[in-house]
């Protein structure tokens, strides 16, 4: 006996779209009493949205739990969709031909790394402090699965860095860079680090959260050479200072370590390619005025040059 589904499909015009604020308030709390409370309804008023809109999708949506309720599947997958749906309301019915950055208030997210942080914020907050004293500016350091659907959602305005499993994405170039050797100034061994087989004399700190430099880690045959495992590069400087460890680092960051403690940079002859280091957004932000003026203010940010690649004498 061959079975027959139906497909229940909503029309749009049939749909209240406040809906979707119950929704997503519910989805936020996990609480319908204090969904409520939230949105400024009555919980009779919240239970009675939530129930047509399970209707309307033909799914429970939330089932109860200790405290509060938790989400079905659909209810997991329902929610990422309302997100990017409410936030591209909010900026058309916000938005106007020009964007006034020294009266706007408004808070961008940006996901940056704890040394893309440290090269992109001062350059960039100080742009931000004298023509718009009001907007708000949130970094964030997602892992690099999340970048793309964060992206995409509208939970962030722009990702910084070197990201080349992010595809699909518009881009803009900021700089390119290169991996150097960083370690105390005066280890015993820096004076030989003239190539790869050379590292195999150090130990070495690897970076968890980044997954660049540990791919090159991997590519140098280093994995063995590993002693030390941190969650960010801002706290490796130090433990380099006092001890024989070694870090491989983009140069940027690198010079800056070496300036603020007792560090120095060495080039061996790697054999890792240079990367480009870039600004990245989605499609759906390209017309907003806000995210455009945001995206012009990224691309006025003026780097210090660093020391061109040393060149390298090829073996007869």
């Amino acid at each position: 006996m061959e079975r027959t589904s139906t497909i229940h499909r909503v029309h749009i015009s049939d749909f209240d779209l406040n809906l979707l604020r119950v929704f997503q308030a519910v989805h936020a709390a996990g609480n319908v009493s204090r969904a409520a409370e939230a949105l400024g309804l009555s919980q009779p008023a919240t239970s009675h949205a939530l129930a047509r809109l399970r209707r309307a999708l033909h799914d429970p949506l939330f089932v109860r739990a200790a405290g509060g309720v938790l989400p079905t599947p659909r209810a997991e997958r329902f929610a990422r969709q309302v997100a990017a749906t409410l936030k591209s309301l909010e900026l058309a019915l916000h938005e106007s031909d020009r964007f006034d950055p020294a009266g706007s208030e408004r808070r961008f997210v940006v996901h940056m790394s704890d040394i893309g942080a440290d090269e992109f914020l001062p350059l960039l907050m100080a742009r931000l402090r004298g023509d718009a004293p009001g907007v708000r500016l949130e970094a964030l350091q997602l892992d690099p699965a999340a970048i793309a659907p964060a992206l995409e959602e509208g939970r962030i305005d722009l990702a910084f860095g070197y990201l080349p499993a992010l595809t699909g994405t518009e881009q803009m170039h900021l700089l390119d860079e290169r991996y150097v050797v960083l370690l105390r100034r005066g280890h015993p061994l820096a004076a030989g680090l003239r190539d790869r087989a050379a590292l195999q004399q150090l130990d070495f700190i690897l970076v968890a959260s980044h997954a660049e430099p540990a791919r090159a880690l991997h590519v140098l045959g280093l994995e063995s050479r590993i002693r030390l495992t941190l969650p960010h590069f801002m706290v490796a400087p130090s433990i380099l200072a006092s001890s024989d460890l070694a870090v491989v680092v983009p140069l940027r960051p690198a010079l800056r370590f070496a300036a603020r403690h007792d560090l120095q940079v060495v080039e061996p002859d790697l054999g890792l390619p240079p990367f480009a280091v870039s600004c990245h957004w989605t499609w759906r932000a390209r017309h907003d005025s806000g995210h455009r003026w945001l995206r012009e203010q990224v691309a006025g940010l003026r780097f210090t040059p660093v020391p061109a690649a040393p060149r390298r004498t090829r073996q007869r």
